[in-house]
């Protein structure tokens, strides 16, 4: 006899492993379903587009399913699956490297002196986005991997086959892009 819909959302974690450790498809798809919108998130920042992060998150997910034997019940799971969502990107990443278009910034914008444009509170997420899905895929992923989730530059290079020096200069890079698309398409002084 099938589980009640309501009864099964409000199966605890721990309860949904042990299910999906048996090969219980019901389980493996609830646990997919709860945690669809972290790993759609996540996967949206290190992606072009909904597609690609919608690849990266189903083939994220079937590492879950083949590798949930190894997981520490006494952890977040959360955590181990974005670990899991994170190296998938990059293997991403890596796999369409010779496909992905990196932009020269000329020596003349980097001697430019740095400056901060004032910031409007009032960017919706999807202009957000739209800026940061404009950065060439070396510079977001360097963003990412250091700003948001906290690796280190020889963490970052290691994951790329990278220098830290290189990883160094993208994030650089990536930061005065973000700036000059913002000046560019937001700038709050400029629409005055």
């Amino acid at each position: 006899m099938r589980r009640n819909e309501e009864d099964e959302r409000e199966t605890p974690d721990p309860e949904l492993f042990r299910r999906c450790l048996e090969g219980e498809p019901r389980a493996q798809e609830l646990l997919y379903k709860r945690y669809f919108s972290f790993a759609m998130s996540l996967c949206m920042r290190y992606s072009r587009d909904k597609y690609e992060a919608m690849q990266i998150v189903n083939d994220s997910y079937m590492k879950v399913l083949r590798n949930i034997r190894e997981f520490d019940s006494s952890k977040s799971f959360r955590s181990w699956y974005g670990r899991i969502l994170i190296n998938s990107a990059v293997d991403n990443y890596r796999r369409n490297l010779k496909h992905s278009s990196h932009l020269q910034i000329s020596n003349e914008m980097e001697a430019d002196e740095e400056q901060e444009p004032s910031i409007s509170a009032e960017l919706s997420v999807n202009e957000i986005l739209s800026l940061f899905n404009r950065l060439p895929d070396n510079y977001r992923l360097t963003f990412n991997l250091y700003e948001i989730e906290g690796y280190s530059h020889e963490e970052i290079g290691q994951m790329l086959g990278i220098s830290p020096s290189t990883s160094r200069s993208n994030l650089s890079r990536a930061k005065k892009m973000l700036r000059e698309l913002y000046k560019k398409n937001f700038n709050p002084e400029k629409q005055e």
